[in-house]
This record gives C-alpha cells, structure tokens and sequence, in this order.
C-alpha cells in the first residue's frame, strides 16, 4: 500500500503544481457558474415549468462537456508522459507494482475530478438559504459525477498506457467517450429488443439522469465498478507486458 499511496501522493502534487490544471479549473469553474445562474434564473420566471436546479444542472450540457473534454486533459498525461520523458523506465524498476501504479495514477486524477466539482457545492448551500434542499438526491447526484467520471477517467488511463504521446492519448479518450456517450442514442435506432436492453443498460445519459433525480440502483453501481475496474485491469497488464519486453 505505500507503493500506491506513494504514486497517489506524487500524482496530485503533479496536477495541483500544474499551469495546466489552474486552466482547467478556471474552464470548469466558469461554465459550471454560467450555467447554474441561467437554471435559476430559468426556473425564477413564472411562465418557466417547476424544478430543481440540481436535476437540470447533473444531467445538462457542461457536466457532458466537462466529462468528454476535460477528462482527456486530466488523463493524457498520466502514462504518456513518463514514457516521452522515460521516466516510466524508473518507475518500473522502483519497488511498486504495476498494479499500484495503475491504482496511485487514477486515484489521483479521481480526486483532481473531484475536487473540480467541490465548489459546486457552495451553490446547494445558498440554496438551502433560500429554500430547501433534498441533501440525500444532491449526494446520489454526485456519487453519478464520480461513478461516470470514473468510467471516463480510466478509459482515459488506458489510452495514456497504450499512446506514444500525450495528444494521441487525448484524442483516443475523447473519440472512446464520445462512442459511449452516444450509446444512450442506439435504442432508438434499432428493432431488436434485446439490443436495446443493452443500449439502455449501458446509456450513460439514463444513469445519469437517475442519480440527479436521487435514484441509486445497484445495477448501475455494479456495471460502473465493474467497468472502471476492467480498465484499471488492461492498463496494469498492458504494463506489465511493456516491463518484460
């Protein structure tokens, strides 16, 4: 554990005493804050049909913006970069598992994603201000930000294992993503109803609905778990094999 907890520790000092990562949070900042005012204002006007601001803000545009093209940023340089520098050659002699490795680097971009959303809740807090909030719906909505999140993120990972360079890795994270993302489009597409009972088993845009909306189904958390950790899975083997070559 001090291997993984060792990569953890150096991986965030990495994100935080990056330029790039104050670019990205001023990014998210902004467009989480933009688009939470036009919900209230939206949902101020009296012609405008009842809401909570929460259900609209977990499932809208920026929170898919911020998963399609921040999560590449976040990701790319993960494995990418310590092969360009080399420093992936030390780091496979040094007395970590690649299995630690692996676990340190997404636990790692995990809380840096998190953190992202961490002001976010300043806005349920002058909400309840003002009215009230259903605290239990607004967790299940931010356990879908880091379950989606997650999914996203160790995608990311592996196309950081497996590209040359930093951009290439972004580019295969962004197209995987967008393939996923458009999953929750196929049922529609399709005649076959046994086809469709997987698209929307796997259509991110419905989960995500459901946790804004503060349903926590154990099927979702099993297939977001079950999939992350697939993918943490193929990087550290993809490591492995790189270390014996």
């Amino acid at each position: 554990m001090s291997g993984l907890w060792a990569t953890f520790a150096r991986e965030l000092r990495a994100y935080f005493l990056s330029p790039l990562a104050y670019v990205v949070l001023f990014f998210v900042l902004v467009l989480q804050g933009a688009f939470f005012s036009l919900i209230v204002y939206h949902l101020n006007d009296p012609a405008s049909a009842a809401g909570r601001p929460f259900d609209v803000f977990f499932s809208g545009f920026p929170f898919w913006m911020i998963l399609l093209f921040v999560v590449p940023v976040v990701t790319m340089r993960l494995i990418a970069e310590e092969r360009k520098t080399g420093s992936i050659e030390v780091l496979m002699t040094a007395p970590v598992t690649e299995g630690q490795v692996v676990a340190g680097k997404y636990l790692a971009a995990l809380a840096f994603f998190a953190a992202l959303w961490v002001p976010t809740l300043l806005y349920a807090v002058l909400l309840d201000l003002y009215g009230e909030i259903d605290w239990w719906t607004l967790a299940a909505g931010y356990l879908g930000i880091v379950l989606i999140g997650g999914l996203f993120l160790s995608v990311g990972l592996v196309a950081s294992t497996f590209a040359r360079n930093q951009i290439v890795a972004a580019v295969v994270t962004f197209a995987v993503n967008l393939l996923v993302f458009f999953v929750a489009f196929l049922p529609g597409m399709v005649d076959r109803p046994l086809f469709q009972k997987v698209f929307e088993h796997t259509s991110v845009l419905d989960h995500m609905d459901e946790f804004a909306r503060g349903i926590v189904d154990t099927r979702r958390l099993v297939f977001y778990l079950s999939t992350t950790l697939f993918f943490l899975f193929v990087s550290a083997r993809a490591l492995e094999d790189r270390k014996w070559r």
